[in-house]
């Protein structure tokens, strides 16, 4: 049997392989156009989205030269009423330069009233600080002698610039009498070494007692018992350690005037007292106001 051969022409192979090697070139030449297709549009999206800020930055800037423009237009407006107040201050100065003798003398008088009323102030203000100042001193010297003496026996205090010593009665005195006891001489003793260090304070001696009536021997009622005890102990003061009965003042306040409620023993114990008073020094401010006038 005979083989057949196809014969295949050498031209045809060629033009074959030129046309396969065009299409690729081809192609790779859609690739490149297309890529940089691509990259013009992103381009253009950037140059786009820079625009858009631009005009926004734009707008932002007109906006803010028109609030300068503004602002410059209102400061133009009050630099001018300004100018204008100023003007008319100065015309009132000069009617001022051509006031009469009479009302330049008025004008002085007035200043100088008005001075001294800040020098009086002053002055009051002085007063009223050194009398504080000296009020602390003498709580202080008060409860510096009496520190070996129980708190429930005995209390400082000062109320309004006023200073209260308040000594129960069991300290004092024995149970429904007013004689002094000769333990409460020792403390009476301190009480009145602090008020001699002070010889320009008044005070007084003020009897209290709880609200259960009272009678025995000559004493009647409360009253009596709260000044035979004030008395008793501005006796003490006078005669057993020298404080002069001239700053002192005697009182009995009776049950009239409680500091705790009398419903129960305690409240009755802290009724029953003796209250030195120490008297607010008002003459010094007294005196003030005599100068002043």
């Amino acid at each position: 049997m005979k083989k057949s051969f196809w014969v295949i022409p050498v031209s045809l192979v060629m033009f074959s392989c030129t046309a396969n090697k065009k299409i690729q070139q081809s192609e790779e030449k859609y690739r490149q156009l297309d890529s940089a297709y691509l990259q013009m549009q992103a381009k253009l999206r950037d140059c786009e989205k820079s625009n858009t800020e631009q005009n926004v930055v734009q707008k932002k800037s007109d906006a803010n030269e028109q609030s300068l423009l503004s602002e410059i237009a209102s400061l133009k407006k009050m630099n001018a009423f300004l100018k204008e107040n100023n003007n008319a201050a100065l015309n009132q100065l000069r009617d001022l330069s051509v006031i009469s003798n009479a009302q330049a003398e008025s004008i002085k008088e007035s200043l100088d009233h008005i001075g001294a009323n800040d020098v009086y102030i002053r002055s009051l203000q002085s007063t009223i600080a050194r009398k504080d100042s000296l009020t602390m001193a003498l709580v202080n010297n008060l409860k510096s002698a009496l520190t070996d003496i129980n708190d429930q026996d005995i209390n400082i205090k000062v109320d309004k610039g006023v200073v209260y010593v308040d000594i129960s009665d069991k300290m004092l005195f024995n149970s429904g009498s007013y004689d002094v006891t000769a333990k409460a001489k020792t403390v009476l003793g301190k009480v009145a070494r602090v008020l001699n260090a002070h010889p320009e304070i008044e005070f007084m001696i003020e009897g209290n007692t709880d609200s259960k009536p009272f009678k025995h021997g000559d004493l009647v009622d409360n009253w009596d018992l709260s000044v035979k005890r004030a008395t008793s102990v501005t006796r003490i003061l006078q005669k057993n350690y020298g404080l002069d009965p001239k700053r002192i003042t005697a009182a009995g306040r009776s049950e009239y005037f409680p500091v705790a409620p009398n419903t129960s023993a305690e409240g009755r114990a802290l009724n029953r007292r003796t209250r030195i008073v120490i008297l607010p020094q008002l003459d010094q401010f007294f005196k003030l106001l005599e100068t002043k006038k």
